[in-house]
């Protein structure tokens, strides 16, 4: 679809300059028809047949949502609210099997045949740019190869949801094909509220998750209003569309392994050393690439054989072993060779743990340097964490028929892990909680992680915030991330070199510190494209402070403008950053002012981020260490090439990393005070309040006593 100047469609076009498959552009009207269909709306006469799950696909755990026989009828009554009452005669008893069978109504009946992935954004049949990338976006996060449990909607983590079923999904893409330059699309928890006026100046959608009353934020009732179809978890960046696949946590991944050797090995030089964690799901996948980039070993354990094999499929995971002796050797001989190496162990992470314990109580020899944990620990109940007690099949049938003795098991284990940690890092391993509330379930656990004299976020191991990437995000450093909405492998490359050219521009005239970041980046981004992290869209990450966002973005802008990059571009970022989250066991973890539970600096994000320009944001309750612990907010903005365009990505730009380091320097962190008094410096309409520290703690003493 071609655009007029006011992003209304009038036709379609091939530049014939694409790295799309070769037969695309002859399934093009079939592509084209399918979408339309799919954005007409609920197709209700006739109905979709029933096709149920699709067996060749991995599907979410059963949840137990424990309703009662009176929630089990308002379950059905709030799902059928979405259909003409001649057709609830046929859909509500698959709809109450649905139910009671996987604890929750997905409506699979509509779950649409189009293969779903990320097409050109001319594809989309819209009225507006701005609409087509938000579907091209929401079709990535469901796109199988992306997506962790596509047909449960499911993008990673677990439950990390796009939509609570398929019903919302078919009407978000009628509204966005409706929309104009005048309307917003409210997203209330998956549900499509509608389409509203506003200004050509406003998001296009506005969307929140799980914006629970404080005292009723539990878990337990969390199953409960999930089941009834009222709210729904949608992680970070599943419920706002802007998951990039596993590469956007690789680059995390890597920069926190690199930190932690500088950190804890002293060294930049990681050949030999071995990094030892868990999970290789959605976000957890990454862990292997990092590794390698990183140039230590990196050796992962996953329960669930379907994640271990897309990812060695994928060229993600060099080796895979079931054997845990052959485990061990291969460690050895990677170890003693210094050879780069990602080993996939097909088994439980606490008995690769307690046979690492084991061969240093035999030989006294330390196999590994650096650990962590990456399992779904804030989902600990219902798949997020495989007991070791258990098989894979036995765990996944014991959590729906005695989801109380499971939960006894799973904590069991828990401790079992903690222990050997324990005893490994006092011989010298180095160990880090990485945000998963790992830490936090062991310590409801009963495992012995408690830190002596520490604050409510503190424990025996450090979050890597606090340790390892706290000083980056006080410095404005974080998940900048783009999609090229064309498709073309080509654009990412020449996007990949405009990144790359502009921070070694801005990189020649910093301080040391920033420099480090800076180069640790340029490395990352000129190799990227060796390391084929492309899962779906054809996207990019990099960590960049305020400066490098901006002009990274306009110079990407200026380049959709006069045709070296072919079709706009979706900036966006993980809202694991400076200011898009507070999670005081994670991203606020170094927040020491007793401030760490308080979330006004996401929902001032969210706020932030509308009235400056994003074409859409999202606010959420819950996202890493899980429902009910973190409130994170995020955006998404499509640069188009347009004057407009970059004013918002500026202005947006700039707030949304100031806004964050702000909050940071006032609840007393150096960096952060140095990093926004320099921002002040460059930009005279910043004012912030600064704090006057306590430089004589003998005057709160005297006052105390007195």
């Amino acid at each position: 679809m071609v655009f007029d100047e006011m992003g209304v469609g009038v036709g379609s076009f091939c530049s014939g300059k694409c790295e799309l498959p070769p037969d695309f552009c002859l399934q093009v009207p079939s592509i084209m028809s399918n979408l339309k269909e799919l954005c007409s709306g609920l197709p209700l006469d006739p109905l979709p047949p029933n096709q149920g799950r699709d067996p060749r696909l991995p599907h979410a755990p059963i949840r137990t949502p424990n309703l009662t026989a009176e929630e089990e009828r308002l379950a059905l009554r709030n799902a059928l609210r979405y259909f003409p009452p001649s057709v609830h005669a046929t859909l509500a008893p698959e709809f109450a099997q649905e139910l009671r069978q996987y604890g929750h109504i997905y409506m699979y009946r509509f779950c649409p045949t189009l293969r779903m992935r990320a097409l050109p954004i001319d594809q989309y049949p819209c009225r507006t740019r701005q609409a087509a990338s938000i579907m091209l976006m929401i079709m990535n996060n469901l796109d199988p190869a992306v997506a962790q449990f596509p047909q449960e909607l499911v993008t990673y983590g677990g439950n990390g949801q796009v939509f609570s079923n398929w019903a919302q999904f078919r009407l978000v893409m009628h509204y966005l094909s409706e929309m104009t330059e005048e309307q917003t699309l409210v997203m209330y928890s998956g549900h499509p509220m509608g389409l509203f006026p506003s200004l050509p100046s406003s998001p296009r959608a506005i969307i929140t998750n799980g914006m629970v009353i404080p005292n009723y934020s539990s878990r337990d009732q969390y199953e409960k209003m999930f089941a009834l179809g009222v709210t729904m978890y949608g992680q970070m960046t599943a419920g706002s569309y802007c998951y990039i696949g596993p590469q956007g946590i690789v680059h995390g991944t890597m920069l926190t392994v690199l930190n932690a050797g500088r950190r804890y090995l002293g060294s930049d030089d990681l050949r030999g050393r071995v990094f030892v964690t868990s999970g290789l799901g959605g976000m957890s996948g990454a862990q292997a690439k990092a590794a390698v980039i990183a140039g230590c070993i990196g050796v992962i354990a996953e329960v669930d054989e379907a994640p271990l094999r897309k990812r060695h499929e994928q060229g993600w995971l060099m080796e895979v072993t079931s054997n845990i002796e052959h485990c061990i050797q291969r460690i050895r001989e990677a170890k003693s060779s210094k050879t780069a190496l990602s080993l996939g162990y097909h088994g439980n992470i606490v008995d690769l743990w307690e046979r690492l314990l084991l061969e240093y109580e035999r030989t006294g020899q330390l196999l590994v340097d650096l650990g962590s944990d990456q399992t779904s620990l804030h989902n600990p109940f219902n798949g997020g964490y495989y007991p070791v007690q258990l098989a894979f099949r036995q765990a996944n049938q014991l959590m729906t028929t005695d989801p109380n003795r499971f939960r006894t098991m799973v904590q069991e284990s828990l401790r079992r892990q903690i222990k050997a940690i324990n005893k490994l890092t006092d011989a010298g391993l180095f160990f880090w909680d990485y945000g998963n509330a790992f830490l936090l379930e062991a310590q409801r656990a009963g495992a012995e992680v408690e830190k002596v004299g520490g604050g409510a976020t503190e424990f025996r191991y450090p979050s890597y915030v606090q340790h390892i990437m706290g000083d980056i995000f006080s410095l404005g450093f974080g998940p900048f991330r783009w999609v090229c909405t064309s498709g073309d492998a080509r654009d990412l490359a020449v996007t990949d070199d405009i990144a790359a050219t502009v921070l070694e521009e801005i990189g020649a005239n910093v301080s040391d510190r920033i420099r480090q970041q800076y180069n640790d980046n340029i490395h990352w981004i000129r190799e990227a494209g060796k390391h084929k992290m492309v899962v779906g869209s054809q996207a990019r990450i990099l960590y960049s402070d305020q400066r490098g966002r901006v002009c990274i973005a306009l110079a990407i802008n200026q380049a959709v403008a006069d045709g070296r990059v072919s079709a706009p571009v979706v900036i966006s970022r993980d809202h694991h950053d400076v200011s898009g989250t507070d999670s005081p066991f994670r991203e606020t973890s170094n927040v020491y002012d007793g401030s760490a539970f308080c979330a006004d600096m996401a929902v001032q994000n969210f706020v932030g981020d509308a009235f400056r320009g994003a074409t859409w944001v999202a606010l959420h309750n819950g996202g890493g260490v899980g429902w009910g612990e973190v409130m994170n907010g995020g955006f998404g903005l499509l640069l188009d090439g347009s004057e407009e365009a970059a004013k918002r990505a500026k202005l947006m730009l700039n707030w949304d990393v100031s806004n964050g380091v702000a909050r940071r320097c006032w609840s007393g962190n150096t960096n952060a005070y140095e990093t926004i008094q320099h921002t002040m410096e460059e930009n005279r309409q910043l004012r912030v309040t600064m704090p006057f520290p306590v430089q004589d703690d003998a005057v709160l003493d005297r006052a105390l006593q007195g």
